[in-house]
């Protein structure tokens, strides 16, 4: 398993942007939580944070760690893609977070290893 948190910065002057963003992705949540099953993506969390007039976006995802992830072309993923290209700002390198634990009940983890083919 999988889990990270990373901090992006948000290009200054696209917080409305921003705000389109996270509605898009509300108003098509049944197609976001299909594309996650591909992804074997268990949770996807994103935080905002505005700190000295400087706007972050942090994604905390725990993840399958496996080599056969699908990462779907859909329409929803093209429009996301294009979200992040206007809003993220590339001139600051993301910071990765270290998880120091990682507390999940054994019946969580369990429930994610859930083969529905059986």
């Amino acid at each position: 398993m999988k889990v990270e948190l990373t901090k992006y910065r948000v290009k200054e002057g696209k917080s409305e942007l921003v705000d389109e963003w996270i509605d898009y992705m509300h108003n098509h949540m049944d197609d976001v939580l299909m594309n996650l099953e591909g992804e074997k993506m268990f949770v996807e969390t994103i935080f905002r944070e505005a700190f000295n007039d400087v706007e972050y976006l942090y994604w905390y995802s725990v993840q399958e760690e496996a080599s056969d992830i699908q990462i779907s072309e859909s329409d929803l993923d093209k429009k996301h893609i294009e979200y992040w290209e206007q809003c993220i700002d590339k001139t600051f390198r993301p910071e990765d977070m270290k998880a120091e634990i990682v507390m999940i009940p054994e019946r969580i983890r369990e429930a994610m290893h859930y083969d529905k083919n059986k």
